[in-house]
């Protein structure tokens, strides 16, 4: 078993306007990427455990041609907003780095 944060070149959270939160996580090989994919570990429901946020606001996106996994949840509170510790979402790819991903 590997984590995500191993297996990735890449990820990221970053703002999608102010009031969505976009995360890309992006792979150096096709071989990984598929594996990452095919273990299903990287869903709507995970991001729902993850973030709290519904299965029915969640936006997934497998990008083939890029070995990329883009996914787009809606800000708990809107970017700049006074109570908003994080005004670029750059920090919220936290929880995805330890997420196990089961040897296929």
């Amino acid at each position: 078993m590997a984590i995500l944060g191993n297996l990735a070149i890449l990820i990221r959270s970053k703002n999608a306007g102010a009031f969505k939160l976009t995360f890309d996580i992006m792979f150096e090989d096709e071989e990984t990427y598929r594996r990452v994919v095919a273990a299903n570990v990287v869903t709507k429901e995970s991001f729902n455990m993850m973030y709290g946020v519904p299965v029915k606001d969640i936006f997934l996106v497998h990008h083939d041609p890029a070995r990329a996994i883009k996914v787009t949840i809606p800000r708990p509170i809107s970017s700049s907003d006074l109570e908003d510790s994080d005004c670029y979402g750059c920090q919220q790819y936290g929880p995805l780095v330890n997420l196990e991903v089961p040897d296929l």
